[in-house]
């Protein structure tokens, strides 16, 4: 082969692969080195150069000492026959020295985009993995980055989130994603130009795929709706992610610094009438409507558990007739007092804390069922009146004073001792305390 035709070989093959010139030079002076020393007789220290304009290559060597070090002048060893005998050879050499750059080259095309967005075609797709061709090289989409639920159909083109890119002795392997928060951002950016120019911002992003995402936006110019700008007109721009990510739907949510609106908006569609921040344990209590509550909460609770990740607060929502429950529950009084064993019986019974006759379990079943049947025939307000003038009574004999001139006996001519224990029993009945099963 002549040298012009040479060059004109080694120009069309750097246009097909993509290479350039220089990079096929030093991949043919490699091949024909390595030929050459095939040779018998050949020089241990040899170099091949090439001249890059009339592409001449010419075989110079060096003699060694005995040390293995190079001495002397260079001489050309180039011989005879060398083009036709080392063909073959650097044929060989040359075509793995081209799929080695090939592979650097795609290498270095993907590794500095990790976090970027691809477009690939499905090729195939098994249980363990679906195979996207992006073009020049293939991307490997793992089942656990897969959406649930969404079948890869082949031939279908489908946007991905590059995660990870791994070089390998085969070449460079991409993986990427279809679940990845990221993938949002990205989408957005794609389809706002405001996000691509950095008006609006996307501050914080909860994703469960397949299901629901919330996203909270933040602008830069007081001029510029995020959420807006977000949604666009009639929808269109949202409605393009919302396609791509096969009808999954996405909450768009304004960012706030306070961090109580910012619970309150991004528990939206849900209407929230008060959010309660608690910094030492984290938790933010959100209180709603009671006919807000299911929508709060969500189906299977997702709406509060995108809520939490996309604030970073511990959402614990309640309605308002929850809260009025644990407030009257707060400040209603209760008997103080605790079940002990009766060391002289071995059975359960109830000790006042401010003393007195300690009440027996059958005693307090007796009077509870007292209670219980007054409530149904005289009404809840009589129970209380005859709870209070219990108490009323309980506190006279205590002092040594009857209500009817202090003869040591209640009002209906009970003992004092008597009238002391009903007290108790009433006291600790109207309490809700019942007796443990431990004996």
């Amino acid at each position: 082969m002549s040298n012009p035709d040479l060059m004109d070989a080694l120009q069309a093959l750097a246009a097909d692969k993509g290479i350039s010139v220089d990079t096929l030079f030093g991949a043919l002076a490699d091949a024909l080195e390595s030929a050459y020393k095939r040779l018998p007789g050949a020089h241990e220290y040899a170099w091949v150069t090439i001249d890059p304009e009339t592409v001449e290559f010419r075989v110079m060597a060096q003699e060694l000492d005995e040390n293995g070090e190079p001495i002397g002048e260079e001489f050309d060893v180039t011989p005879a026959d060398f083009g036709r005998i080392a063909a073959q050879t650097a044929k060989q050499v040359m075509s793995q020295r081209i799929r080695e750059v090939e592979r650097e080259m795609k290498y270095e095309e993907y590794a500095g985009r990790e976090g970027d967005i691809v477009t690939g075609i499905i090729q195939q797709t098994d249980s363990r993995y679906t195979l996207l061709d992006l073009g020049r090289v293939e991307a490997l989409l793992p089942q656990a980055e897969q959406v649930p639920y969404e079948k890869p159909e082949p031939g279908a083109r489908v946007k991905a989130y590059i995660v990870e890119v791994r070089k390998t002795a085969k070449g460079p392997q991409i993986v990427v994603s279809r679940t990845h928060p990221g993938l949002i951002k990205r989408l957005f950016e794609l389809e706002v130009p405001e996000i691509a120019d950095g008006v609006v911002e996307i501050k914080a992003c909860a994703r469960e795929p397949g299901a629901r995402t919330k996203i909270a936006v933040w602008s830069n110019d007081p001029n510029v709706d995020p959420v807006g700008a977000c949604v666009g007109a009639r929808g269109a721009r949202v409605r393009m992610v919302v396609n791509e990510l096969r009808g999954e739907k996405i909450d768009i949510v304004p960012f706030s610094e306070d961090a109580p609106d910012f619970v309150a908006k991004a528990l939206s569609p849900a209407k929230v009438k008060e959010v309660r921040i608690d910094e030492e344990t984290g938790t933010a209590e959100v209180i709603v409507p009671d006919y807000q509550l299911s929508l709060a909460i969500g189906k299977e609770g997702q709406n509060a558990r995108l809520a939490a990740r996309l604030t970073g607060w511990r959402v614990d929502i309640k309605s308002e007739s929850q809260l009025a429950e644990e407030q009257a529950y707060a400040n209603q009084e209760w008997a103080e007092g605790e079940w002990v064993v009766d060391p002289e019986t071995g059975e359960q019974v109830w000790q006042p804390a401010e003393g007195g006759e300690a009440i027996s379990a059958e005693q307090w079943s007796q009077a509870a069922e007292s209670l219980a049947e007054r409530e149904v025939e005289d009404g809840p307000d009589a129970v209380v009146e005859a709870l209070e003038a219990d108490a009323q009574q309980r506190a006279a004999v205590a002092e040594g004073v009857d209500d009817e001139g202090g003869d040591g006996e209640g009002s209906d001519g009970e003992p004092e001792e008597a009238a002391e224990t009903a007290a108790s029993v009433e006291d600790a009945v109207s309490t809700g305390s019942e007796p443990s099963s431990e004996t």
